[in-house]
């Protein structure tokens, strides 16, 4: 593992607390009208406890995606200042996160030096396998002189990357998280990670993952699809429903009903193929490719945090079971 050289240093800022929403201001006027009732007043809390919790969720992704999609950060190209500043960011926060932390560098076929942040937790020293869940940083920079913000891709799957590292502190399985270099530069970065001599028992990507503007079904913004081979839904649709109980997100086993797309995306576009050619199982969550993707358009503002939340609710839960 190489050590990254530090263009950019900025100071991750606390987020604030959250403020008394909707949902409190709801129960504090029924807790006038019901003042007699005891009982009101704590259900409200409970209540609005649960409200704020997911709010802040969303919130937190927001912010991350707003940051790394920031002009600052000029759509983080491959070895650009930006790109650099968008590792250090994670870094920091997988340094915040408890992770055993480690940065490989790589170069790509053109030589320039990328660089993969990789952050390590073992709730499990008794076995030696990990489940390796991955994001890709690195955007398409700046072309014709506009600046492509990558918000969707990717930094919808880093913000949600950094809230699972958050999410599964004292977990007692053994994990990896990865944000990935040089994607856009011919999937360089995974192919390196693929390298790594890690015991893998799943990788878990995260491609493209927070936007509703693209549902295969118009009347079900509220989706998510799971990749994972011919065989995957047929061995954990009943797990998977079930564990949707809570998000009650509309699940798609396939790129948009297309047979030849589903393996494309699957078997060779994204960063799960270099484990796949390894033989090492794999699954990609993505909301898939939109008309803003790699176009100025995609921007922070245009993402459903509120769904975004319930899909990273949905695969916490998923990654806690295996």
């Amino acid at each position: 593992m190489g050590k990254i050289n530090s263009l950019l240093l900025k100071t991750v800022a606390s987020r604030p607390l959250p403020q008394a929403g909707p949902s409190l201001l709801w129960c504090r006027g029924w807790q006038q009208v019901f003042r007699r009732r005891l009982f009101i007043f704590p259900v409200c809390i409970l209540f609005s406890l649960l409200i704020t919790t997911s709010a802040f969720a969303a919130s937190g992704l927001k912010e991350d995606v707003e940051y790394l999609s920031s002009v600052l950060l000029k759509g983080r190209g491959v070895g650009s200042a930006g790109a650099v500043e968008a590792s250090w960011y994670v870094l920091r926060r997988f340094d915040a996160a408890g992770l055993k932390t480690q940065v490989a560098s790589f170069k790509t076929a053109d030589g320039v030096v990328g660089h993969n942040i990789v952050g390590i937790r073992q709730g499990n020293p008794k076995s030696a396998s990990y489940v390796l869940v991955m994001a890709y940083f690195d955007g398409m920079g700046e072309i014709g002189g506009e600046i492509l913000p990558g918000a969707d891709a990717n930094a919808s799957g880093v913000a949600m990357l950094l809230a699972l590292a958050d999410s599964l502190a004292g977990a007692r399985s053994n994990y990896i998280f990865a944000a990935i270099d040089g994607h856009n530069a011919g999937r360089a970065g995974s192919e390196a990670l693929s390298k790594e001599p890690w015991k893998l028992s799943m990788v878990v990507n995260l491609d493209i993952i927070g936007s509703t503007l693209a549902p295969p079904n118009k009347y079900r913004p509220d989706f998510l699809i799971v990749l994972g081979g011919d065989k995957f839904e047929k061995q954990n649709s009943k797990k998977m429903d079930a564990l949707n109980a809570g998000p009650r997100l509309r699940l798609f086993y396939d790129y948009y009903r297309s047979k030849s797309f589903t393996e494309y995306f699957y078997e060779s576009a994204s960063d799960q193929s270099a484990f796949l050619r390894k033989g090492v199982p794999a699954v990609m969550f993505t909301s898939g490719i939109t008309l803003n993707t790699n176009k100025p358009e995609d921007t922070f503002d245009t993402l459903d945090y509120e769904v975004m939340a319930r899909r990273s609710d949905f695969i916490l839960a998923w990654l806690k079971t295996l």
